[in-house]
């Protein structure tokens, strides 16, 4: 690439390169978090009859989220082995192997037979499948959110890194239009029998997405500058970046974790979770409660870098923390909405919850990459980020549907999400103080 198109004087990246950069990592997050929340919109409408044919509704929902629930399992497995190559190689390698893997994966999904065809081989490799979903995006997170965050401008690091995270709300708005597009050309029969492969088919784009950052991407500015300062050091060789983060941050790790896990699970629940309840429980028609959540998700993308702007301005533990308590407080609200069976209380309380989760995923990429230091960030805030999603996102459904069945009640979810909540909080009062003590 020539370096006169990237670098302005002095060898900083040029407005342009900044602007290229952040766009290539905010549609790699994109394509990744579409293919991830394709399984689990499949997962709350068909994949319990197709790969786990049981005796009842319930259990096969329930195999259906186990599943769903695995590839959060091997999310970590991505965040160390990226993050330690990550640390060591650099941003850009991981990002692009993150995104080969889950187009490999996701385009197999859409192609698998079911088990009426193949038996028990069927969901054993869904089953494999999803792992790799998960290890691609434990891998991507950290790579994305750091090509964007290094990439910043002085000032702007919650504003660049929050490009990173509206890849959420576009994968779930995306991936409810291809569903809501698939579903309305074809009728039940239809759908169940090739319908719902078509969203997982368009997920082979993402390798040629993989393709362009490889080709027109550079390493991130800080990632360079570790290396070179290592190098003088001579300690490239025989540093890990994962040794560093265990011995002496294991703490700082669990507490980013704790403090993010109840937004993971809040938002699977909302995502996911409602989905499977409002149509399966609750008798909602399927296309408009899709159609709801397509629409809360929209608000996402003006939500997310507003919040993480105000971060950039007033802290990032301030906004994160005012998000947290917000979703503490209405857990209990958006079940009785939920619970009149009302289209437009749905959209309410689901709406409401999303404005909270994004308060706090808006300034949450900037505030995990400034936890840790260059050599051992994408170690450490992928692996603080993956706590997070295995404690809360991947078994927030499996748990809902559990909770439900045991209790009879959705106040038992609620009661879930503010116990999480509560965690979060603790969690960000310790981080506040270690903020406090280091000035």
């Amino acid at each position: 690439m020539d370096t006169a198109q990237v670098s302005a004087p002095g060898g900083a990246p040029t407005d342009r390169h900044r602007r290229r950069v952040a766009t290539a990592a905010a549609l790699a997050s994109a394509v990744e978090w579409y293919d991830y929340f394709v399984f689990g919109i499949a997962a709350a409408l068909v994949l319990g009859d197709l790969y786990f044919p049981a005796g009842s509704a319930s259990a096969g929902v329930l195999a259906a989220f186990a599943t769903f629930a695995v590839g959060f399992l091997a999310r970590p497995i991505g965040g160390v082995i990226a993050g330690q190559l990550g640390d060591q190689r650099g941003r850009k390698p991981m990002l692009v192997l993150a995104l080969t893997l889950m187009g490999i994966a996701t385009t197999g999904i859409g192609l698998l037979p079911t088990y009426e065809t193949i038996g028990i081989a069927a969901p054993l490799l869904l089953v494999l499948l999803r792992v790799m979903q998960g290890i691609a995006v434990g891998a991507q997170w950290g790579g994305a959110m750091l090509m964007a965050t290094e990439y910043a401008p002085e000032g702007k690091r919650g504003l660049y890194g929050s490009l990173v995270q509206l890849g959420v709300p576009i994968g779930v708005v995306t991936a409810n239009t291809v569903f809501l597009v698939a579903g309305s050309l074809t009728d039940d029969a239809t759908f169940a029998s090739w319908g719902w492969r078509v969203p997982f088919l368009v997920g082979f784009l993402v390798l040629a997405l993989a393709w362009y950052i490889h080709a027109r991407v550079d390493e991130t500015p800080e990632f360079r500058a570790a290396e070179r300062a290592l190098a003088e050091q001579e300690k490239a060789a025989t540093r890990s970046p994962l040794r560093t983060i265990l011995r002496h941050h294991l703490g700082t790790v669990f507490l980013a974790g704790g403090s993010f896990a109840v937004n993971t699970a809040t938002f699977y629940i909302i995502v996911t979770g409602v989905l499977d309840y409002s149509t399966r429980e609750l008798g909602m028609e399927r296309s408009a409660v899709l159609t709801v959540s397509l629409c809360v998700s929209l608000t996402q993308l003006a939500l997310i870098p507003a919040s993480a702007a105000l971060s950039d301005r007033v802290g990032r533990l301030r906004v994160y923390a005012f998000g947290a308590v917000g979703l503490l407080v209405w857990a209990v609200p958006l079940f009785l909405l939920i619970d009149t069976k009302s289209l437009l209380w749905l959209a309410v309380g689901t709406f409401v919850t999303s404005c909270f989760l994004s308060i706090m995923y808006g300034p949450q990429a900037a505030l995990f990459a400034e936890l840790f230091t260059a050599e051992t960030r994408y170690t450490g805030a992928s692996l603080g980020y993956q706590i997070a999603a295995v404690l809360g996102g991947g078994l927030a459904p499996f748990i809902m549907v559990l909770l439900l069945e045991a209790t009879g009640t959705s106040m038992a979810v609620s009661g879930y999400i503010v116990g999480l909540a509560v965690i979060a909080l603790v969690s960000i009062r310790v981080l506040a103080k270690r903020a406090a003590a280091r000035t």
